[in-house]
């Protein structure tokens, strides 16, 4: 992994007040033995920080890292999206989730999604949803000040054109539904990560040979929840039921 993109957790707590919020001496602890190559060490030390602070990106980052290096690709995966899943833009956790998937063997491949489905998913992503908000609010605003405008208007010269009301209005309902869909998805948890490796992908029915083993690190989407099994849908379309005791949600 390169040298550039590990972060230092002393560091980071010398420049973000808020990373420091956990005690320092966790943070110590857990930089120093990081720093040391004490790699178990330091997981444990940054897992007890994430116990009570589960909303910090860069926690997670350095958990992927501290895993990868303890060569538990699952873990590293798991970490790296979580970061990902509190800061989509975070370009260092991204690069390392691609490393880390790059050594998953028998890796599921991604079948892609058809622009328009990507840029939905980039509209309706979590970090997004107060942008949404607060656009419509403003173009409710607006939207307001239309409608009085144009009650005055009757008695004055200049008037307002009536299909201004009727754009700002449309844009206005446009803007709710991102920003609705997009608070949705902050709080959606149907990510998860296979954590034990050659997991069975069965039929609906559970009957039968396995439509595939998962390797270890594998992300899939959860589809339903039926008592000890899900049904997943894989990056590649396909869909079938797993146990539950062999992922852990992102």
């Amino acid at each position: 992994m390169k040298k550039y993109l590990l972060v230092l957790l002393g560091l980071i707590c010398s420049q973000s007040a808020g990373y420091c919020a956990a005690p320092a001496e966790l943070w110590q602890k857990a930089a120093a033995f990081y720093e040391q190559k004490q790699y178990d060490s330091a997981a444990g030390y940054f897992e007890q920080i994430a116990a009570h602070h589960p909303d910090n990106p860069e926690l997670y980052y350095n958990l992927g890292n501290t895993y990868y290096r303890l060569n538990r690709i699952a873990l590293s995966v798991l970490n790296f999206r979580r970061a990902l899943r509190l800061r989509p833009e975070f370009k260092e956790a991204k690069d390392n989730l691609d490393l880390a998937e790059g050594r998953i063997a028998n890796r599921i491949p991604n079948a892609g999604d058809i622009f328009f489905i990507k840029w939905w998913h980039l509209a309706t992503r979590a970090d997004r949803a107060s942008l949404w908000a607060i656009l419509s609010f403003v173009l409710f605003s607006v939207f307001i000040l239309i409608v009085i405008s144009s009650f005055f208007s009757r008695r004055n010269a200049v008037r307002v054109p009536p299909q201004l009301s009727g754009v700002v209005a449309v844009v206005c309902l446009f803007f709710l539904i991102l920003a609705f869909f997009a608070a949705r998805n902050s709080a959606d948890r149907s990510e998860a990560v296979v954590m034990i490796g050659d997991s069975p992908l069965m039929h609906a029915d559970g009957k039968g040979k396995p439509i595939v083993l998962l390797p270890e690190g594998t992300t899939v989407q959860i589809i339903a929840e039926s008592g000890s099994w899900l049904e997943v849908q894989l990056t590649d379309g396909r869909r079938g039921m797993l146990m539950q005791t062999v992922v852990e949600r992102i």
